[in-house]
């Protein structure tokens, strides 16, 4: 528009270009073409879907990382093709066999009369005939087949393996005991109080923890945080006589999704979480200062025996790492 004339009130309709036909829309044998392809690509998600069942029951995660790594690999392909039958199967049944001439509508009160209300109707029902699913009896068969076994993907782990241990009072223990001695991370070396300096920062673990049979996600629930500060910062213990002289021991699992927490600022005595910024304080019974965690870090119990080494007085007494049903606090 040049400099001085009026705007106009509204702009001419450029209205819609020719229609160009697909090969689908002339040719029989291409529709027939399309048709078949569609149908393969939900049968790729069925068989993706299939595919996840087996390697639930056939491929466990196991207790190792190469037989998680395999596990989840295998979970994955399967839930990977049976969503990805369905997704390209509707956009190729779109793009190639649906209706594709353009429409418009004028706007309209944002209360429909009666009439509008009808023609409504009457429009999805022409979709319905446009999508040709009435007279496509495989199409309709492979469709209804994929979208019905496709939620198995996400029903059978929450259901889980016949005979799964339902059993939570599992995650309301560790392998940490009364005069279990704390050892180095992973050295497996005990330690003693006089070994650890004020400002120093020790990863422990259970005595045995090595030759230990237990399963993997019970090794990784007892690693803990030991710190030890001057016995005057400390302003809070969870427990009475839960520290020896300054030292202090906390589970390393962050109560907001379980990363490991083992970032320690000697100034502040903050503890940080690497995944998403929840801060701890060591020295007020690792109460949470910072970030999305909604409960301090558990303590461990610890003292120490006769020949100087640290050990636990017990397990810990609240459960570790995230929230779980049944969980009071």
């Amino acid at each position: 528009m040049r400099e001085g004339e009026d705007a106009p009130e509204k702009f001419p309709n450029p209205g819609f270009g020719p229609h160009r036909p697909r090969r689908a829309d002339v040719d029989p044998r291409a529709d027939k073409r399309a048709e078949r392809q569609v149908v393969a690509l939900f049968a790729l998600s069925v068989l993706g879907t299939i595919g996840f069942i087996v390697a639930y029951f056939a491929v466990p995660p196991g207790d190792t990382i190469a037989s998680m790594r395999t596990s989840n690999l295998a979970l994955g392909l399967g839930l990977a093709f049976a969503l990805l039958g369905i997704g390209l199967a509707a956009v190729h049944w779109a793009k190639s066999l649906m209706n594709d001439h353009e429409k418009a509508e004028d706007r309209h009160a944002q209360r429909s009369t009666d009439q509008t209300r009808a023609e409504a109707v009457q429009v999805l029902r022409d979709g319905v005939q446009d999508s040709g699913i009435g007279r496509r009896g495989v199409l309709k068969g492979a469709l209804v087949s994929s979208l019905a076994l496709f939620p198995l993907t996400i029903a059978l782990p929450l259901i889980g393996e016949v005979g799964e241990d339902w059993n939570v009072s599992k995650f309301k223990r560790t392998l940490w005991a009364k005069n279990k001695k704390l050892t180095i991370d992973p050295s497996g070396r005990p330690i003693k109080a006089a070994d650890v300096t004020i400002g120093s920062v020790v990863h422990v673990i259970p005595e045995g923890l090595d030759e230990s049979e237990a399963p993997l996600d019970e090794k990784a629930k007892a690693v803990v945080l030991l710190v030890r500060m001057d016995p005057r910062d400390i302003k809070s213990e969870q427990g009475e006589g839960w520290s020896y002289d300054g030292i202090v021991a906390f589970s390393k699992i962050c109560t907001h999704v379980g990363c490991p927490v083992a970032l320690y600022e000697q100034q502040t005595h903050h503890l940080l979480c690497p995944c998403h910024q929840s801060t701890f304080d060591v020295a007020d019974s690792a109460k949470v200062v910072f970030g999305p965690a909604k409960r301090p870090l558990p303590q461990l119990p610890i003292t120490v025996d006769d020949e100087g080494y640290l050990v636990a007085q017990s397990d810990f007494h609240e459960p570790i790492g995230p929230s779980f049903w049944e969980r009071l606090r």
